[in-house]
């Protein structure tokens, strides 16, 4: 796990706690079960049963696609976007999932269909800076503490935002989603090793472009 002066679990959470986010994503979780829902209406198979599997296994980890596609787009706009269709392109192909891990089955979907955004977008994505009064639970009282705080998690988030994509996507599903290097190696398709070294050469850009940028804020 990497440090500096804020957790991976912390920043982890307080994405998570973004009421504005939770709403959005519980707006979102309707409009996907309504657009596969119009899929399976035309399917020549048993629907009904085919719906509640997809259900069961697949909709519980739309947190951690969402989570996947904030640091692959670096928009909260645009990963919406591509996890609605993620997920239409997740049930439309679902008679391909033949068990195993649910999560890593759908991240793959994610990740697919991120590059595939990307590549339609054909422009640089710009950094987005997290809006700290939606991403942070309570005001501290000594707010001089939290200004440093907020100042360490801004320089760990824009470090992490410049990682190129190889070593990004690893760290926010080890780090961030916790996954196995087993798992991470199903979604990315590399070899163990491959995730392991990534993750290892991740961390340490982390941590130099973090120190660097705190030795300067110290100037």
């Amino acid at each position: 796990m990497v440090e500096f002066g804020t957790s991976p679990q912390t920043w982890k959470e307080r994405g998570e706690r973004s009421a504005t986010n939770g709403n959005r994503r519980s707006d979102s979780r309707a409009d996907v079960s309504a657009s596969y829902a119009c899929v399976v209406n035309n399917s020549e198979i048993n629907a009904e049963s085919r719906l509640r599997l997809f259900e069961e296994i697949i909709l519980p980890h739309m947190d951690a696609a969402y989570n996947l596609a904030r640091w692959l787009t670096r928009n909260e706009h645009d990963s919406q976007d591509v996890v609605q269709e993620a997920y239409l392109r997740a049930f439309r192909f679902f008679d391909s999932y033949k068990g195993g891990d649910g999560k890593s089955w759908l991240l793959e979907v994610v990740r697919n269909t991120c590059f595939t955004w990307h590549r339609r977008e054909r422009r640089n994505l710009a950094t987005v800076v997290f809006d700290e009064a939606a991403h942070t639970s309570c005001v501290r009282p000594n707010q001089e503490e939290a200004l440093v705080d907020a100042a360490n998690r801004t320089i760990l988030q824009n470090c992490i935002e410049r990682l190129p994509e190889a070593f990004r996507e690893v760290l926010v599903m080890r780090d961030l989603e916790e996954m196995s290097y087993r798992q991470i190696a199903e979604v990315t398709g590399l070899p163990t090793g491959t995730v392991m070294s990534r993750l290892s050469r991740a961390r340490k850009r982390l941590e130099e472009c973090a120190s660097g940028r705190n030795r300067e804020s110290g100037k």
